[in-house]
């Protein structure tokens, strides 16, 4: 199995979702706010994993011009999730790079009084996969 087949497995393993059943409507990058900064639009990332394009998704720009809001998510009629996997992707980026990771001792002095619980358990979820 060839690196960006690993890859593309590993997008749909941390996204939780088939980009197989896209039917390339473009209703998400329809409702996208970035879609005019994207050099990979919202539709194309579904495509991309399909295909193990991954390479061309780990140097896009898109990765960090897409805001998370997940609209492209509220309005895929086949719960394809585009917003998910590119956040699967930048997720591969951040890892790729290393960086350093927090030990559990380290966090309580990170946590502000308030911040929502539910940012951090948001965080946890991610940083697990």
């Amino acid at each position: 199995m060839n690196n960006e087949k690993k890859q593309a497995e590993k997008i749909k393993e941390i996204c939780g979702v088939n980009p197989l059943k896209c039917m390339k409507c473009g209703k998400c990058s329809a409702t996208c706010p970035s879609f005019n900064e994207m050099d990979i639009k919202p539709h194309q990332f579904v495509s991309y994993v399909q295909n193990e394009n991954i390479e061309e998704l780990l140097k896009s720009k898109s990765l960090y011009k897409c805001l998370s809001c997940f609209a492209c998510v509220e309005r895929c009629p086949r719960d394809v999730k585009p917003g998910k996997i590119i956040d699967a992707v930048r997720q591969i980026v951040e890892r790729e790079k290393g960086g350093d990771y927090l030990s559990a001792d380290e966090i309580p002095e990170l946590l502000d009084p308030d911040m929502p619980q539910q940012l951090l358990v948001s965080a946890f979820r991610r940083y697990k996969r």
